[in-house]
C-alpha cells in the first residue's frame, strides 16, 4: 500500500512554520526570517531541511531550553571587512543573515567581506545565505560545523560534522551555480527522510564500530547521537575511492568554523554535558561574500559563467543518460514543479504538523490532510 501524499502551497506552509515559531517564543520578525529559510528548503526541494526539521531541530530544542528562541546576535569583534559574532545559543538563522549581511556589505565596499559566527545553532540549508548574495551580483560562500557525524578515514568514531562548503555563484541563466552538500557521502537530514518513508539506507553511507556498512535507518539515528555509529566521508571508505578528499574538506569547514572565532569543535559539539545532561550545540559558522565588480563586469562575469555550465551540459552523454546537469538545475526544476503541485507531505510529516497546530493553538489553519 502506497504512503498517502499531501501537498501545501509555499504561503500557507511558511506562514504556518512562522506561526509555529511565534508561539513558541520566537520574535515575529526573527520567526519570519526562520520560516523563510526552512521554505526555501523545501521550495528547492531540498526535504532534508525544511517543514521536516521543524519540530525535531528547532521547536524541542526551544522546548528543552538548549536553544533561545530570542536572538541576541553581539558583534565581538568588527573590522572594515571583517566580524566576530556571538550568538548567544540564539535562532542559527538570525545570526547566520546578520553575519552574511555584513560580509555583503563589507564587499560592496572593499570587494571581499568575511564574518564568522560562534555559539550558535542549526541554521538552516547553508545555501540560503549563498543565495543572498548572488541576489546582489556577489559570491557567496559558507560552511557550518555540526554535532558529531562523520568518521575520519580509517577511523570509527564519529568526530567530524557532515560540514557542508558551500557556493552560489551569478550567471546569465534563470537560476545560479549553487552547490550545498554535505562532506560526508550523505547526511543526517537525508537519513530523517528516509526513515519518515520507513526506507532502508543505501550501503556504504554510514558504519558501525567495527567499520562494517549499517541500513537500518531508525536505529542509525538513534547510534548516531550515542557514538556507535558514523557517517563514512565524501568518497567513501579508506583511500581507494578518496574518501581522505571528503574527510579533508571537512576538517577545513570544521576548522573555518571554530578557530577563527575560538568557538567550539568536534566532540565539544555533542549536544550533551560530561554528565549526559542536554545542552546548546554551541555551533559554529563562516560567511564569505566576493563582490564580482570588484574584478570584472558582473554582466561578462555571468555570460562566461554561463557559458561554462552550458558547455558543461552539452557536452558527450554517457550511454543510457540524456542529460548533464550542473549545480542548482535540479533545485531549480523542484522549485518551478513545486512552485504549481505546492510541498509534498508524507504521512509522517503530517501527524507531526498537526500535533505542532494542536500544541499552538493554530486553529485558522486548514490542510488538506485533515479531511
Amino acid at each position: 500500500m502506497s504512503e498517502k501524499v499531501c501537498y501545501v502551497d509555499f504561503q500557507t506552509l511558511e506562514n504556518f512554520m512562522r506561526d509555529v515559531f511565534i508561539a513558541s517564543g520566537v520574535p515575529a520578525e526573527d520567526a519570519a526570517i526562520c520560516a523563510d529559510v526552512l521554505i526555501t528548503a523545501d521550495k528547492l526541494g531540498i526535504d532534508s531541511h525544511g517543514i521536516g526539521r521543524l519540530k525535531p531541530i528547532y521547536i524541542d530544542r526551544i522546548r528543552d531550553k538548549i536553544q533561545n528562541p530570542v536572538t541576541e546576535v553581539e558583534f565581538v569583534r568588527k573590522g572594515p571587512a571583517t566580524a566576530v559574532i556571538d550568538a548567544h545559543d540564539g535562532m542559527g538563522m538570525v545570526a547566520a543573515k546578520a553575519a552574511m549581511e555584513y560580509a555583503m556589505d563589507a564587499a560592496a565596499k572593499f570587494g571581499l567581506g568575511m564574518t564568522v559566527v560562534r555559539n550558535s545553532t542549526h541554521f538552516g540549508i547553508a545555501g540560503y545565505y549563498p543565495l543572498m548574495a548572488v541576489k546582489r551580483n556577489m559570491i557567496g560562500i559558507c560552511g557550518t560545523n555540526a554535532r558529531p557525524s562523520i568518521a575520519p578515514t580509517f577511523g570509527v568514531e564519529n568526530m567530524l560534522g557532515t560540514n557542508p562548503l558551500t557556493f552560489a555563484i551569478p550567471s546569465d541563466e534563470e537560476f545560479p551555480f549553487f552547490l550545498d552538500c554535505a562532506t560526508s557521502v550523505s547526511q543526517r537530514g537525508k537519513i530523517e527522510v528516509y526513515a519518515r518513508s520507513g526506507k532502508e539506507l543505501p550501503p556504504g553511507w554510514v558504519i558501525d564500530e567495527q567499520g562494517n556498512s549499517r541500513t537500518d535507518t531508525e536505529q542509525i539515528l538513534v547510534d548516531l547521537v550515542k557514538g556507535t555509529a558514523a557517517l563514512t566521508p565524501l568518497g567513501g571508505l579508506g583511500e581507494d575511492t578518496a574518501g581522505y578528499k571528503g574527510y579533508g574538506y571537512a576538517t577545513v569547514v570544521e576548522i573555518l568554523s571554530a578557530a577563527l572565532q575560538q568557538g567550539a569543535f568536534l566532540k565539544g559539539l555533542l549536544g550533551f554535558s560530561p554528565e549526559g545532561k542536554k545542552q546548546p550545540y554551541h555551533l559554529g559558522h563562516f560567511f564569505i561574500a566576493i563582490d564580482i565588480a570588484a574584478f570584472t563586469d558582473p554582466a561578462d562575469f555571468k555570460k562566461s559563467t554561463g557559458d561554462i555550465l552550458r558547455s558543461l551540459r552539452n557536452s558527450r552523454k554517457a550511454p543510457g543518460c540524456d542529460r548533464i546537469y550542473t549545480a542548482g538545475e535540479k533545485e531549480f526544476a523542484a522549485y518551478l514543479q513545486r512552485s504549481q503541485t505546492g510541498v509534498p507531505v508524507n504521512e509522517a510529516l503530517q501527524k507531526v504538523m498537526l500535533q505542532l497546530k494542536q500544541e499552538c493553538k493554530l486553529d485558522q489553519y486548514s490542510f488538506e490532510f485533515e479531511k
